[in-house]
């Protein structure tokens, strides 16, 4: 399985665990609404994700939380299903690297 790199400053390294828990809880909301068609929550969701992901560094996803707030936004149930398989392909091949380190 091929490995997505993310480097994170040093003074991240103690949260980068605790973050990623969090966005795997996220994940297994976002399965939770899409069931329930609870589009709100899948905005919501989307946002926090969206917000959460720059500030640590994973670019990627804020991008896939843009379109799943995006989806909650327009109600579009594939198109939240779809960014949960990228954010759940994403989270399965993250490892994090400490700026200048490895």
């Amino acid at each position: 399985m091929e490995r997505i790199i993310v480097t994170v400053e040093p003074d991240l390294e103690g949260l980068i665990d605790g973050f990623l828990v969090s966005r795997q809880l996220d994940s297994e909301k976002l399965q939770k609404a899409i069931v329930e068609h609870d589009f709100q929550e899948i905005k919501n969701i989307g946002n926090s994700l969206r917000e959460a992901g720059s500030g640590c560094g994973f670019d990627f996803i804020s991008i896939i939380g843009t379109k799943i707030e995006m989806a909650g936004t327009q109600k579009n149930k594939l198109g939240a299903e779809i960014a949960l398989d990228a954010l759940n392909w994403y989270l399965g091949r993250i490892r994090t690297e400490v700026f200048g380190e490895g």
